[in-house]
């Protein structure tokens, strides 16, 4: 099996997983989150450790383990990526499988279990832009920054849960800017950001420079998702959007 097909089969069975236990009626709200980041988590670990055992993890839900920082191949999960989002019976949800390699995101594969879709990294073909622009923010939180910058292009907002979610509506049509401000950290973003490359989008920190894994702090605060030739046009509006580059979390 493939890194990629490793990524895709673990990822679609975390999702499966993760459906069973919000079917089964014993938990509910922030109960039924804290149980699916453990479950899901428990299931991925083990399943790396089986097929993968040489490499290093990062997952949001685990430890961290300052070894991985000497590891060339770091499998960096986000176990149930918008948290709220499942526990509220909404399908924006998902998980993240990443594989960070020398510090880039390699290849990645992302679950939606609630659109009953797993996205890997590989060639696809792209949606047709939007007329207006849509522009993905938050749906409890959006950031000012990304507020600003849709107000510059004429985007029409698209409010949606997780990072995972948003990120992917890029690939399947149903927005074209993915602007984040707001903080998030390696788990938020790898798996998505390798999908993204691997289908031909930009993907980049707010500031145009790459977005680098493996970091001793995993912080990592801001990302940029769009097709290649929105990508100019969107960091002329961020770079004129003041304070863009000091995002806080949120």
């Amino acid at each position: 099996m493939t890194d990629l097909e490793l990524a895709e089969a673990i990822a679609r069975q975390a999702g499966e997983l993760l459906l069973g236990l919000r079917g089964c009626g014993l938990f509910a709200g922030k109960s039924l989150g804290r149980a699916g980041d453990r479950v899901a988590n428990a299931f991925i670990l083990e399943a790396l450790r089986e097929h993968r055992p040489g490499d290093a993890v990062l997952s949001e839900e685990e430890q961290d383990n300052p070894a991985r920082l000497e590891a060339r191949r770091v499998w960096v999960v986000d176990p149930l990526d918008g948290t709220r989002e499942y526990g509220e019976g909404r399908a924006d949800w998902a998980v993240h499988v990443g594989l960070s390699v020398d510090g880039q995101p390699a290849l990645g594969a992302v679950a939606l279990p609630g659109l009953g879709e797993v996205l890997g990294a590989r060639p696809r073909p792209l949606p047709a832009l939007g007329a207006p622009l849509r522009m993905l923010v938050s749906r409890t939180r959006p950031a000012k920054e990304a507020l600003a910058v849709a107000e510059a292009l004429g985007a029409t907002l698209v409010p949606m849960g997780s990072a995972g979610a948003k990120a992917m509506a890029v690939l399947r049509g149903e927005a074209d800017v993915y602007v984040h401000t707001g903080g998030q950290y390696e788990w938020d973003n790898c798996a998505p950001a390798a999908v993204a490359l691997a289908a031909g989008l930009h993907v980049s920190r707010v500031d145009g420079s790459q977005l680098v894994y493996n970091n001793a702090d995993p912080y990592l605060p801001d990302l940029l998702i769009c097709q290649k030739q929105l990508a100019p046009r969107v960091l002329d509006a961020l770079r004129g959007e003041a304070g863009v580059g000091t995002a806080q979390q949120g």
